[in-house]
């Protein structure tokens, strides 16, 4: 999370972009935000901590009026889905993207890699850092895909919504997070 603090804010300063990040805590603070990002971590802990805080409604009520922006990355990439490929996951979902997302199908944190990735509109790859990464397996409606590893979806957008299967706050290339500040 500090990860995204960081880059966000070094954004905003390079861009001379009026704008303060915060870490939100409570669904008070989602109120204040015009752009959340959910982070990578473990998604049934992430979800748990959504719906118990009350956070995960706060979020819907956001979505229900379109004035948020949201980025998902790694398990916040699996929190966007519509859908999961595995049913049996303990997994409340925000239903942001029009997608199917599978947890760790890159593999357990032995098999985490970097990875050169081709990024629609984007004019030079990106390093994209993968730690037990989701990928996407398949998209419908407005979701556009903007990125693949070999024949695997790892970032897509639906209008202000981004998800991403990998980590782009763990490099110094902040085109990503520039990119979702152009999203608002």
């Amino acid at each position: 999370m500090s990860e995204h603090l960081a880059s966000m804010n070094r954004v905003l300063k390079e861009e001379k972009q009026p704008g303060q990040t915060i870490l939100v805590r409570q669904p008070c603070d989602i109120d204040t935000c015009d752009a959340l990002i959910i982070p990578g971590g473990e998604s049934t802990t992430i979800s748990r901590i959504l719906v118990n805080s009350g956070m995960h409604d706060a979020i819907r009520q956001r979505m229900k009026q379109n004035n948020i922006a949201l980025m998902g990355t790694c398990a916040g990439c699996v929190i966007l889905a519509k859908e999961l490929s595995d049913t049996k996951a303990d997994v409340r979902l925000l239903q942001a993207m029009d997608m199917q997302v599978e947890r760790n199908a890159f593999g357990r944190q032995k098999e985490s890699f970097e990875k050169s990735v081709e990024i629609k509109g984007f004019t030079t790859p990106f390093n994209a850092v993968f730690i037990r990464a989701p990928c996407i397996t398949k998209v419908w409606g407005s979701c556009e895909v903007l990125a693949t590893v070999e024949k695997e979806i790892v970032m897509a957008r639906q209008n202000n919504y981004l998800a991403l299967s990998f980590h782009p706050e763990l490099t110094d290339d902040l085109r990503i997070h520039r990119y979702f500040l152009e999203m608002l």
